[in-house]
């Protein structure tokens, strides 16, 4: 009887409006093409109890409680989020791409909300309990681009409690998630997403079967 095979974690992280929900669902379609199974997720959410915070965070119904109270409501989702459906994914071999994770905790509450780099650490040790990206891609634009963007994506539509931020913090995310790239250079890619989406899918895939390239070869075999 052959073992199933670990599988592997994929982070897209950037900032408002760079493209990450539509390069993941672009990556999946490629790794399903190479025979594995995939899941798509996203952050906040991606189990039905972390779903539901995400409505009390992205409306803005958080934010009285400052960084400290939305970083420990981002820490109860994920919690859930890794025990119902990213740890039993891995678990069966397939390969989890999720849209944020940790690394959005601390660009948003850490960097921008000016929390303690003690305090995330140990927040994510609790939280995480070992469950690591073994690759995170950062998309990255400047972010007068990226609110364009997420601007003409929201048409009529309210902005959410993270999107109605002025341009300067939108300028501090997209530097804090630079030095979390440079700060873990094992794990983490740069991605440019100013450029097409056509070019960037072509970056993504080559940071991903530079990475992983035999894995790919053997598929879901």
């Amino acid at each position: 009887m052959t073992a199933t095979r670990a599988g592997r974690f994929i982070t897209l992280e950037g900032g408002e409006g760079a493209g990450k929900s539509t390069q993941l669902r672009r990556l999946a379609a490629r790794l399903r093409g190479c025979g594995l199974r995939v899941v798509e997720t996203r952050e906040p959410g991606g189990s039905a109890r972390a779903e539901a915070l995400r409505e009390v965070i992205l409306s803005g119904k958080a934010k009285a409680m400052g960084p400290g109270g939305e970083a420990l409501l981002f820490a109860a989702a994920r919690m859930d989020h890794l025990d119902a459906r990213i740890r039993p994914a891995l678990a069966r071999g397939e390969w989890v791409l999720s849209d944020r994770f940790a690394d959005s905790t601390r660009a948003y509450q850490g960097a921008l909300g000016a929390l303690p780099g003690d305090l995330l650490d140990a927040l994510e040790r609790v939280t995480l309990d070992g469950t690591r990206p073994d690759l995170t891609l950062i998309l990255d634009l400047p972010a007068e681009l990226g609110m364009a963007r997420a601007d003409a994506r929201r048409g009529a539509g309210k902005a959410d409690r993270f999107e109605s931020e002025g341009i300067d913090s939108h300028r501090k995310l997209r530097a804090a998630f630079l030095d979390i790239a440079r700060a873990d250079p094992a794990r983490c890619v740069v991605i440019d997403a100013s450029a097409p989406p056509e070019m960037v899918e072509a970056a993504i895939w080559a940071a991903v079967s530079g990475r992983f390239g035999d894995e790919l070869a053997r598929g879901a075999a």
